[in-house]
C-alpha cells in the first residue's frame, strides 16, 4: 500500500498521507506519515520478532501449530479466532480516525479491504473511501455462497476432504454471522443513522476497489456496484547491493521465502533446501526470519545462503525460480519479474493464489506438510526447464502496475 500511496502522489494527487502502525513509518519514504493502530496484532517484517502482547504472541504460536495439521486445520483456526475477536476496539478506531480526519481533511481514503475496523469506522462516519485489496480478489465477497475464509478454488496438491470442508463451511458461516452482529451493535450504538450492511465481510467501497492482482479471466464474480482497478503488481524497482550481486553473479539462483509468518516453519524450509540441492548447479537463497539458527547446518554448504531477511524484490530479476507460500506479493512480484514458482500454500487466500499460479502456468503447487525433498527437486526441475510458459501474462502484468493504476483511480475519483 505504501508503493501505491507513492504512485498516487506521482500521478498528481494533491496530497497523499500514509497512515499505518507506527512500526511501519519507514515505508512512507516520500510522503507524510501518521500513526494509527487499528488491530491488536502487529507485524513489522518478521512476525515472531515483532513486539506483541501475550495474547498476540500466543495466537501466533497457535496458528503456526495449526498449519502443521493441514489446510483445513489452519483455516479453521483462523476463522475461529476471527469469531472470538470479531472487532478490535472499534470505538477507539472511530475516535482516532476522526482525529486524523480533522487534521488532514482528505477528500478520499484508501483502506485495506480486510481492515474491517477501519472500513467500519469510515462507513460509520460517512467518509468516502476506496477499498484496497491486498490479497486474492475473492476478498471482495459478493455472492451469498461466498464466505471469507472458505477458498473458492483449490490447487491440485491441496484438497481437503469432504468432511473437512463441511466443518469449515459451517464455521465460516458462524464467523460471518458474528462479524455482522458486531457491526450491527456498533452502528446501533455509535452511528444509528448509518445503514447496517447485510453482511459485514461484504462491506466494501460503493465507488471503487484497487486490486493488487492481475485480472485473470477465471476469477469469480466481483461486486457489480463498484469499479475494480487491477494493478497486476504493486512493486517499485529496487537496486541489488554489491553483497547480493556478488552472491548471485554467474549463478543459477533459487529464492526460498515463506513470508513474515510462515518463515517460522523451518521444518518446511529445511525440506525445500534439501530438495533444491538435489538439482545440480543451483544456489539457494533462504529468507529464514527468526529461524536462521535452526538452519545453520544447511548454510555450511557453499551453495546455500540463509539470512533472516532478503531483498526479495531486488533479487527476483536475478533468480531462476522462487519457492514461496502463495502470498499475494510473492505471486505478483514473480509474475512481474517473469520468475516461475513452486508454491506451498498454508492458509488464508494462499490456496486460491496457488490455484491461479497453476492455471496461469506460472507455478507448480506442493502440499507443504506432505512434500519430500525429492518432490521439491522434481517440480523444481520442471519449472526450470519450461521456457517461459506465462510470458503473455508477464507482459500484461508489466503493462499495468501501480503508476497506471493510480492514474486510473484518480480519473475515477474525479468522476465520482
Amino acid at each position: 500500500m505504501s508503493v501505491f500511496a507513492s504512485a498516487l502522489n506521482s500521478a498528481g494527487a494533491r496530497e497523499v498521507t500514509f497512515v499505518s502502525g507506527a512500526e511501519l513509518a519507514d515505508l512512507a519514504r516520500d510522503i507524510p506519515f501518521l500513526p494509527l493502530k487499528t488491530t491488536q496484532d502487529s507485524n513489522s517484517g518478521i512476525a515472531e520478532r515483532t513486539e506483541q502482547d501475550d495474547r498476540s504472541a500466543r495466537n501466533l504460536t497457535d496458528f503456526l501449530q495449526a498449519t502443521r495439521g493441514g489446510a483445513a486445520a489452519a483455516l479453521l483456526a483462523q476463522t475461529r479466532r476471527r469469531r472470538a475477536e470479531p472487532l478490535a476496539a472499534p470505538a477507539r478506531v472511530v475516535r482516532e480516525l476522526r482525529a486524523v480526519h480533522d487534521q488532514v481533511r482528505p477528500d478520499w481514503y484508501v483502506v485495506d479491504q480486510i481492515d474491517y475496523a477501519t472500513t467500519l469506522a469510515l462507513h460509520a462516519l460517512g467518509l468516502p473511501f476506496v477499498s484496497y485489496v491486498t490479497g486474492h480478489p475473492t476478498y471482495l465477497v459478493t455472492r451469498d455462497d461466498q464466505f471469507f475464509g472458505l477458498p473458492q478454488a483449490w490447487p491440485s496438491a491441496v484438497r481437503p476432504s469432504a468432511a473437512e470442508l463441511a466443518v469449515l463451511s459451517t464455521e465460516v458461516r458462524l464467523t460471518d454471522l458474528a462479524l455482522t452482529a458486531a457491526f450491527t451493535r456498533f452502528l446501533r450504538d455509535f452511528a444509528p443513522a448509518r445503514p447496517v450492511p447485510r453482511r459485514a465481510f461484504a462491506l466494501t467501497s460503493p465507488h471503487a476497489a484497487v486490486v493488487n492482482y492481475p485480472e485473470l479471466p477465471w476469477l469469480p464474480p466481483l461486486p457489480e456496484h463498484q469499479r475494480q482497478i487491477f494493478l497486476g503488481h504493486c512493486t517499485s524497482p529496487e537496486p541489488l547491493d554489491d553483497t547480493w550481486r556478488a552472491r548471485t553473479h554467474g549463478r543459477r539462483v533459487v529464492l526460498v521465502a515463506l513470508g513474515t509468518f510462515l518463515s517460522a516453519r523451518h521444518d518446511v524450509l529445511r525440506t525445500v533446501v534439501q530438495g533444491v540441492l538435489r538439482v545440480p548447479e543451483v544456489t539457494v537463497v533462504v529468507a529464514a526470519g527468526g529461524r536462521v539458527a535452526e538452519l545453520a547446518d544447511l548454510a555450511e554448504d557453499p551453495r546455500v545462503f540463509v539470512e533472516s531477511v532478503v531483498p526479495q524484490r531486488a533479487l527476483l530479476p536475478h533468480v531462476a525460480a522462487m519457492v514461496h507460500h502463495g502470498g499475494n506479493n510473492s505471486f505478483t512480484e514473480c509474475l512481474e519479474a517473469g520468475v516461475p514458482a513452486v508454491v506451498l500454500p498454508f492458509s488464508s487466500d494462499q490456496f486460491c493464489i496457488a490455484h491461479d499460479a497453476e492455471r496461469a502456468g506460472a507455478g507448480v503447487c506442493l502440499d507443504p506438510n506432505a512434500a519430500r525433498p525429492e518432490d521439491v527437486a522434481t517440480v523444481l526441475r520442471s519449472v526450470l526447464s519450461e521456457p517461459a510458459p506465462f510470458a503473455g501474462l508477464r507482459d500484461a502484468v508489466r503493462a499495468a502496475g501501480p503508476e497506471r493504476g493510480a492514474a486510473r483511480l484518480l480519473e475515477e475519483l474525479d468522476r465520482a
